[in-house]
This record gives C-alpha cells, sequence and structure tokens, in this order.
C-alpha cells in the first residue's frame, strides 16, 4: 500500500477509518468550491490559497478532473481551472479577466463604448490611454481578445477602427458574480513582458 491516505490509491478503501474518509472527501469538497468561485483560476493560486503541497495538490485535482467535477485547461506554461458547467466562451472571459491588463481593457470598454456624438465603442488610442500601458502590450492583449470572440471591431463613417465588447450580459455577469482579480497578487509588468513572449 502506498503512503497516500486518498480512498483512490487504496487497493481496499473499506480499510480507511471513516475519519480519513471524511477528510478525503471535505479536501475535494473545499477545492470544488474553490474553483467555482475563481473560474479560470491557476494551479500556484489554488496552492497559495489553500496551503496544501504540490503534490497532494496535484493529487487531488487530478482526481476531481478524472471523475469529470472540474474542467481543466492546458496550455504551455499554465493551466487554469473552471467548474465542470462553464462554457467555452464562459471561460474564455473568465481567463481574461484574472489577468490585470486584458482586464484593464475589458474594464475600460465595459465603462466608456456608449454612444458619444453618435459613435459607439473606443478607438485604440482611447484604449491605451485609458489603460495606461504601453500601445505594443495594449495591442498584443487586444489581439488575443479579438481572437477569443469577446471584443470585435467596427468601422465607423471615416473608415477608423472602434472596439466593442461582443457579449457585455455574460462579462458583467462574470464580472458580479465572481469578482475576478480578488485572488490574484499584484505582479507589475513581469507578466505582461512574459505573456508577450
Amino acid at each position: 500500500m502506498s503512503d497516500c491516505l486518498c480512498l483512490d490509491c487504496k487497493k481496499d478503501a473499506n480499510s480507511l477509518s471513516d475519519s480519513v474518509k471524511l477528510r478525503v472527501k471535505k479536501r475535494r469538497t473545499e477545492l470544488t468550491e474553490l474553483i467555482e468561485k475563481n473560474p479560470g483560476i491557476q494551479f500556484r493560486d489554488i496552492m497559495r490559497q489553500t496551503k496544501l503541497k504540490n503534490g497532494v495538490l496535484s493529487h487531488h485535482l487530478r482526481i476531481l478532473e478524472k471523475t469529470e467535477s472540474i474542467l481543466v485547461e492546458r496550455v504551455p506554461r499554465q493551466t487554469r481551472f473552471y467548474p465542470r458547467n462553464f462554457s467555452e466562451e464562459e471561460s474564455k472571459v473568465a481567463k481574461a479577466l484574472r489577468r490585470k491588463t486584458p482586464r484593464d481593457i475589458i474594464y475600460t470598454l465595459m465603462l466608456n463604448d456608449v454612444k458619444d456624438n453618435n459613435k459607439k465603442g473606443l478607438e485604440f488610442s482611447q484604449i491605451v490611454d485609458n489603460v495606461s500601458k504601453s500601445p505594443s502590450t495594449v495591442s498584443i492583449y487586444l489581439s488575443q481578445l479579438l481572437r477569443d470572440k469577446i471584443v470585435k471591431i467596427t468601422l465607423d463613417y471615416d473608415h477608423k477602427k472602434r472596439y466593442h465588447l461582443l457579449n457585455k450580459k455574460l462579462i458583467d455577469r462574470l464580472i458580479e458574480d465572481y469578482h475576478p482579480g480578488r485572488l490574484d497578487k499584484p505582479v507589475s509588468g513581469f507578466e505582461d513582458i512574459i505573456n508577450s513572449l
């Protein structure tokens, strides 16, 4: 038998005490609830919140994924966790809202995408001014938001590009329900540099 007290690792689960079974169930319930409250949360954030060791957390998250209690998105350099009932569109928006610069772009569009002299949406320079990042950084993240179909472009009568949010109701609901950024620790511009590579 292994040293793990997990029900899935024991050959004879009946030999486990009720208190051990209860602890395992409680831990997985806590992890599932944390992910449901923080869709798009990364592994390190979960580890920081739960104070679980890397191997223990990996084991429980693998079991939760295997039992389809959570959804897992793996991309180079990061793994994100979502509630099992999250759609792909919700996942993309939640992921963008958990990162500072994309969140700032979305908030800027949310607050300023109103009729102004019969023009709707914001020009690129207006977004840059509001987000207070370099044009190249804003361009990188805006391109990703366009690819993820969170933002769209329209042309005004002067053939100037204007940026709009595609699904304001969904974004507003996710902001209201999950308050993204609450767990994200500030990382200055380092995240922007790494993600632009």
